[in-house]
């Protein structure tokens, strides 16, 4: 059994503020873009919806060729040694320059393939390749040095300021120039208050280039951004083979589909990993210390815990709710969400542990998990969209890709302290729970949808009690986390443990 006690009480207090403050913004900002998302597709149109998917995913792996990674080595690094926080800005500065203009050389090449109409608004988008390169560099510095606070403020009112001025565009009749041209003015205002929040608190690029911290960065990030552009291949790989194989239009029923699982993600999963990262790298300590281990397994566990019935749920309902939000205009999309929804899911617990990969310097590995996932993708994408004609196949594609990675990731995996057996034990109870919930959620949604759901959540909720997926120590870490959080010791004075907080 793990001491989780060993955790110390600054190091437990500042990740609970870590949590809170992205768990915060991204609640406001990515909860008001993954809404404004959704309804810009009503206003678009399946055909334009379907470019601006297509565009929005090719950004997306272009983006990934600009940044090279390089924000999660610099986080990692500079959380250890802030002194060089500095060095390392430039030699993002100078590493980062020089690939956005590949990236955007490539961008264009790529997009040649379209047609005419998408190769221009891929154009006008990749100018945020640049207008994003200065204010990444700033949020990674700040996040390194944990000043979460700031970097959510930043990005709650960037995403308001996105969004008005993109209404503001569409209500002139602009339509996607006017939505594009929103994205580059509004990232313009925020990589300058990124960058001034950074020289205010004494973080300067400085000049010369170092070569002993650029070389490195530059070698130590390269099989890490070939992983991430091989994930963000494969994860838009359908809708770029869509738009290729079947059109704009079908690719408008794919993107909602899409949007729905990526909000899920980010939501529930990315921001939670990107706060507990620089901690979990501080207790990595080489492999000899147990705390990360089990961190790992519990993450790992509390993804699967919010997974199932996320995915449940939106399976059994993806008819009603595509129903109630688009109506008839975008029917199709409910058959692609119902299948799209478990590869969320999958990724939600997979990417634990390409986290704990990453903190264990095994960024080879990572692109090795991912060369194999984007292989099986295109290749079933290839198969299936042409042989079906339709955008199922493409849910069916991903979901096989990411439990190949999945499976692949949980063989490469060990970490002093994580219990595989432990996490398999939790995840079965859970499974057993599902298999009811999901009947009493069949036979109550004739009735009718909300109420079948909110019955569901609940009859869930009890069967985790029951079945006692958490041991001991995953309440008394939950009990310790909830202590350390803004607000929590109102809550702790109704619920009680025999824990002594001393964090």
């Amino acid at each position: 059994m793990t001491d989780i006690a060993s955790i110390s009480s600054s190091d437990a207090r500042r990740a609970a503020r870590n949590v809170s403050a992205l768990v915060f913004a991204s609640l406001i900002s990515k909860g008001a873009l993954f809404l404004w998302q959704l309804w810009l597709s009503t206003w678009l149109g399946a055909y334009d919806y379907g470019i601006y998917g297509t565009v929005g995913g090719m950004i997306a792996i272009a983006g990934s060729l600009a940044s090279f990674s390089m924000g999660l080595i610099v986080i990692r690094d500079v959380a250890r040694e802030p002194a060089k926080a500095g060095k390392y800005w430039t030699a993002m500065l100078f590493w980062q320059t020089a690939l956005a203009l590949l990236a955007y050389i490539a961008l264009n090449g790529f997009a040649i393939g379209y047609s005419e109409a998408l190769r221009g608004f891929a154009a006008l988008a990749g100018i945020n390749l640049f207008v994003d390169l200065f204010g990444n560099m700033g949020h990674d510095l700040l996040l390194a040095r944990e000043d979460m606070l700031k970097t959510s403020l930043v990005e709650i009112v960037h995403i308001f300021l996105r969004i008005g001025l993109a209404l503001a565009a569409l209500t002139l009749g602009f339509g996607l120039l006017g939505v594009y041209g929103a994205a580059i003015i509004s990232g313009i205002l925020r990589s300058l208050t990124l960058v001034y929040l950074n020289f205010r608190a004494g973080t300067r690029p400085q000049f010369p280039f170092d070569r002993a911290i650029g070389r490195p960065l530059l070698v130590n990030s390269a099989p890490l951004a070939l992983s991430a552009f091989l994930s963000l291949a494969y994860q838009h790989a359908d809708k770029l083979m869509t738009t290729g194989i079947l059109g704009e239009t079908v690719t408008g029923y794919l993107t909602i589909a899409f949007v729905i699982n990526f909000g899920v993600i980010e939501l529930f999963s990315t921001t939670v990993l990107v706060a507990a990262y620089p901690l979990l790298a501080r207790y990595y300590d080489d492999g000899g210390n147990s705390t990360f281990g089990f961190m790992i397994e519990k993450l790992a566990l509390y993804m699967l815990l919010i997974g199932w019935p996320l995915a449940l749920s939106l399976s059994i309902f993806a008819e009603d709710l595509v129903s109630a939000l688009f109506g008839s205009a975008y029917a199709p999309t409910a058959g692609i969400l119902s299948l799209l929804i478990w590869y969320t899911a999958i990724t939600m617990f997979g990417n634990v542990f390409s986290k704990g990969l990453l903190i264990q310097n095994r960024q080879r590995r990572l692109l090795a998990l991912r060369a194999a996932g984007l292989a099986l993708n295109v290749a079933l994408n290839a198969i299936l969209l042409t042989a079906w004609g339709d955008a199922r196949g493409a849910a069916i594609a991903s979901i096989a890709a990411e439990l190949l990675v999945v499976v692949l990731l949980l063989r490469a995996f060990r970490a002093s302290g994580c219990q595989f057996r432990r996490l398999g034990a939790g995840a079965a109870r859970l499974l057993l729970i599902a298999v009811p919930v999901s009947l009493i959620m069949f036979v109550v949604r004739d009735w009718h949808f909300i109420a079948a759901l909110l019955i569901g959540i609940s009859a869930y909720l009890i069967g985790i009690a029951l079945a006692r997926v958490f041991n001991d120590d995953d309440w008394d870490l939950l009990y310790r986390l909830t202590a350390a959080l803004p607000g929590g010791t109102v809550i702790t004075r109704y619920w009680r443990r025999d824990v002594e907080l001393n964090w």
